[in-house]
């Protein structure tokens, strides 16, 4: 199928009730948070994990495998895309005048690594949708992937909470004899009461043409985006969903308007504070009737 021809901006907007929607590792796996406004934060990376593992659920076949995903190891799948294309990397050097000399055995020379570099992006939905860095082991090279998030933040400020827990079972037969048979573990367990996160996001049609990302990429994408968190649910992230999706259509390759301008058309008001549910806040979408001249308002949910 051919590449999109339009740029998208969208607004994603998603909410935690009682978890932890991104811990961060330098923090004891806190919820993040920025430090001067107490907002809550979620990385474009966590985003983009839930949408590699709803399409990897799906299953869609060849074209649709990921490439970063988990107990991966990268180098083995680049040294595999060429293969698929008959390229031999441990084959002696070309000595010809107008050949290319292979300066490293076992890594990709030349023109190689462009042909490698569209292997790639054929045989993996996440390198031509989110692109990646290839240029180790084999040498695939890098691509610029057309989609690209923001960190989502909080509407409000959010508070973690630190919570006891206690496990009525212990690991071993020295802890056991230790506790005299008590038999508890005890933990702590991070969470926010609630959040609603809202997230903005970028769809580049020139970048796309590069890397081969179709329409059915583009549907299969936002049908990640509507459903990533109901395949997901976990004791830590608590009651997650996705909102609202509201997408802003260019009828040009490079786009009509700034997205700043799109974006400040989406107003999220607090009826309540603090905000325990989604109900407590009004979220306000132009129609159609109030987008500048050619784009075209979708809300997809």
């Amino acid at each position: 199928m051919s590449t999109i021809n339009n740029r998208y901006d969208f607004v994603l907007l998603f909410d935690v009730k009682d978890g932890n929607p991104n811990g961060d590792p330098d923090a004891g796996n806190l919820p993040r948070v920025d430090p001067e406004t107490g907002n809550g934060l979620v990385t474009d990376v966590c985003i983009k994990r839930k949408v590699r593992n709803y399409v990897q659920l799906m299953n869609k076949g060849n074209g649709y495998d990921i490439f970063v995903k988990e107990k991966a190891i990268l180098n083995r799948f680049i040294s595999e895309g060429y293969a698929a294309l008959g390229i031999d990397l441990n084959e002696p050097p070309i000595d010809k005048k107008d050949g290319e000399k292979r300066k490293t055995k076992g890594e990709a020379q030349g023109s190689e690594v462009e042909k490698g570099r569209q292997q790639m992006s054929k045989t993996y939905y996440d390198v031509r949708t989110f692109g990646a860095v290839m240029s180790t082991g084999a040498n695939a090279g890098q691509v610029r992937g057309p989609v690209q998030f923001t960190f989502a933040r909080s509407v409000d400020q959010v508070v973690p909470l630190e919570h006891s827990i206690t496990r009525m079972a212990v690991a071993t037969e020295a802890e056991a004899e230790k506790q005299q048979g008590d038999n508890r573990t005890m933990g702590r367990k991070f969470t926010i009461p609630y959040g609603l996160y809202r997230c903005h996001g970028f769809i580049s049609a020139p970048l796309a043409a590069q890397t081969g990302f179709s329409e059915d990429d583009l549907k299969l994408f936002w049908d990640a985006l509507k459903m990533m968190f109901e395949h997901d649910h976990s004791a830590a992230r608590g009651q997650m969903a996705t909102r609202k999706l509201i997408v802003f259509k260019h009828d040009s390759t490079m786009g009509n308007h700034p997205s700043h301008v799109l974006f400040d058309k989406i107003k999220i008001e607090s009826n309540q504070k603090p905000a325990r549910d989604f109900s407590d806040y009004t979220v306000t979408v132009p129609s159609q009737a109030d987008m500048p001249q050619g784009v075209t308002l979708d809300v997809k949910l």
